[in-house]
């Protein structure tokens, strides 16, 4: 049985990467993730968290992008590989997600604690 670290590693290496648009943030708004993936990032203040709903977008988007960009949760990498989530300028990889990696990553999803990034 892995355990949440393995499987987070496992499913970041089967999520399909592609090229955003150049400043493009559009899918950077609050999203939950596992307790696990949040408290690999950087600790932020209340008022930060506060301050990103507020904005509706995320304490780790800052002026030149993703501040946590290489540890992102696994949320954030899904958007733009699965028609579940989808960029709103269209861009994808050459080939999508596995549908079946994508029902896993669900069921992880399901399986730990979501917490507000």
């Amino acid at each position: 049985m892995l355990n949440i670290s393995q499987k987070v590693k496992f499913f970041r290496r089967r999520i399909p990467s592609f090229e955003c648009i150049p400043g493009c943030h559009d899918c950077c708004g609050p999203v939950t993730t596992s307790s696990y993936e949040i408290s690999a990032l950087p600790v932020k203040s209340e008022a930060e968290h506060d301050a990103a709903l507020t904005n509706l977008s995320c304490p780790y988007l800052g002026s030149g992008g993703c501040t946590v960009y290489d540890d992102r949760p696994l949320i954030c990498r899904l958007f733009g590989t699965t028609p579940r989530l989808p960029c709103p300028h269209g861009r994808q990889p050459a080939e999508m997600i596995d549908p079946l990696v994508e029902a896993d990553i669900q069921a992880f999803f399901v399986s730990t604690r979501q917490v507000l990034v």
